[in-house]
């Protein structure tokens, strides 16, 4: 097995909670500011997410839940000022302090910073999204912490395909196999895995609790502090309570 030289994590979700009161809140916000009665309720944004991307889930929301909506003649331009809307409204939210980090986030990468890892990450979120994240909910300068930011359109295919994740491999120069991937979901599980990462962690949250996460080696309900345990879905943990990176290296070492 290679050696783990670097960890590509996920960020909605994954780095924080940012599904149902972040990005959900941001799409309504929108939707009210461009005049639409629109509403995506908890439960409509759970399926909604079966699609990755905020503009493919707004054509997906028109194709299978707002057939009778009459489409303006230009739809793209039409679907790219609405998300241009919610993102403005997303990273107001973020500066504003109202999503944090998930539980033990910035304490595991800080070790592993510390011990010369390196970090990514692969998401189809926008790059404007991870960057208020990083800066608000994290450190000011964290976007310095991550070596590659593959983000948003800078591939054309979003998860499940893999061409994030093989993005962000190749610029680091590495393989998949000394990579470790972080994520939350089904389509996040399948991306990493077809790109040939086999250590992929997943924590889960209340959208992604009920996915199948064939492919993952190990699932989590969170990463974990040392005085709040996290609970094991899935896979051999050992007797760890929360993720480290004694932890990391002998999960990746089973890959």
């Amino acid at each position: 097995m290679a050696e783990l030289e670097a960890l590509i994590f996920d960020v909605d979700g994954t780095l924080a909670d940012t599904e149902k009161d972040g990005h959900r809140v941001a799409f309504n916000r929108a939707f009210v500011d461009a005049g639409l009665d629109w509403e995506w309720t908890v439960a409509l944004y759970g399926e909604l997410l079966a699609v990755t991307g905020g503009k493919e889930r707004i054509r997906y929301y028109l194709d299978s839940f707002n057939t009778d909506f009459e489409r303006p003649a230009d739809l793209d331009g039409f679907i790219a000022a609405l998300h241009k809307q919610k993102t403005a409204h997303y990273t107001s939210m973020l500066a504003e302090g109202a999503i944090p980090m998930r539980n033990g986030v910035r304490r595991l990468l800080t070790e592993v910073r510390e011990a010369g890892l390196r970090l990514a990450i692969a998401t189809t979120t926008t790059p404007a999204n991870v960057s208020a994240l990083l800066q608000h909910a994290l450190d000011p300068a964290a976007e310095e912490w991550f070596e590659v930011i593959a983000a948003g359109d800078i591939v054309p295919a979003k998860k499940p395909a893999p061409d994030i994740y093989t993005w962000a491999i190749e610029q680091m120069k590495l393989s998949p196999e000394q990579c470790i991937a972080f994520e939350d979901s089904e389509n996040g599980v399948k991306s990493a895995a077809s790109a040939g990462i086999r250590s992929i962690l997943v924590t889960t949250n209340d959208y992604t609790e009920d996915d199948d996460f064939n492919g993952a080696a190990l699932v989590l309900d969170q990463l974990g502090d040392p005085d709040d345990d996290f609970r094991v879905i899935a896979g051999d943990a050992g007797d760890a309570g929360y993720v480290d990176l004694a932890l990391l290296r002998a999960f990746h070492g089973r890959g």
